[in-house]
């Protein structure tokens, strides 16, 4: 699973790399996603799309 983030709706609130650090972090004042999710934190990456408050972030 891939998470990806769209740089042009993020607004950098930093709400991803709090509930998912693994897979999320912030540069700058925007988010950006490590790339592939770690075994294991698929639910965590999930879960960081589902509380972004612009639908930044997908996950595939």
């Amino acid at each position: 699973m891939k998470a990806i983030i769209d740089e042009n709706t993020c607004i950098g609130c930093g709400l991803c790399p709090s509930d998912c650090p693994e897979v999320f972090e912030m540069k700058g004042e925007k988010a950006i996603s490590k790339g592939d999710v770690p075994a294991g934190k698929e639910e965590s990456a999930k879960t960081a799309a589902a509380n972004c408050p612009v639908q930044a972030i997908k996950c595939e």
